[in-house]
């Protein structure tokens, strides 16, 4: 089976997510997209995630109506911090049945470079790449390789930042978010503070 990973920390998991997770299942050839539950992004503070263990319960609600979608929590046993090209390495050898690939925003795919052995990732997997607003094909480094896959998805530019401040400032985001997740978050209060 053809999987692909789409790697977040889901800080809270968003309709933009989703609606980009749908296309990718529905119109890149890959059979199935994994939200991959990141614990730690090497990039990012940690100070600002919910528990690991709620944003993959706000991921189960956001996908349980999406059968080509499902979440996982494969990084919450890897080391930390994780890199990505240890998960890979960890997903292929747990399921040698499947094929994965990644997927990313352009803004991502300009900074792969940056990545820790990148080329290890390029050589042994395909990049499925959605496009961002603020993003300039031509400026892409990698935009001709032939693991590369440049997908014409629609351009979403939500962000859970955005949500999160939202929420703080009691602004209305619910149809930011899908329902199940919105109910969530405003039940137990969370990103009020």
């Amino acid at each position: 089976m053809k999987i692909g990973l789409y790697f977040g920390t889901f800080n809270p998991i968003h309709v933009g997510h989703l609606i980009i997770a749908n296309h990718m299942a529905e119109f890149s050839g890959l059979e199935q997209i994994w939200m991959v539950v990141t614990p730690h992004n090497p990039h990012k503070q940690k100070d600002t995630l919910l528990g690991d263990n709620i944003r993959l319960e706000l991921v189960y609600l956001a996908t349980e109506n999406f059968p080509k979608i499902k979440p996982s929590d494969i990084e919450f046993r890897l080391p930390q911090p994780n890199y990505t090209v240890h998960t890979l390495a960890h997903l292929q050898d747990k399921f040698p049945q499947h094929e994965f690939a990644l997927i990313m925003g352009e803004d991502n795919l300009k900074s792969l470079h940056k990545w820790k052995n990148y080329e290890v990732i390029l050589e042994n997997h395909a990049i499925y790449v959605y496009p961002r607003l603020d993003s300039q094909a031509e400026n892409i480094e990698f935009q001709n390789h032939p693991k590369i896959h440049l997908i014409d998805a629609p351009v979403v530019e939500i962000s859970s930042t955005f949500i999160r401040d939202s929420i703080k400032q009691k602004k209305n985001v619910r149809p930011l978010l899908p329902e199940k997740v919105w109910e969530y978050i405003d039940h137990n209060n969370l990103y009020r503070k």
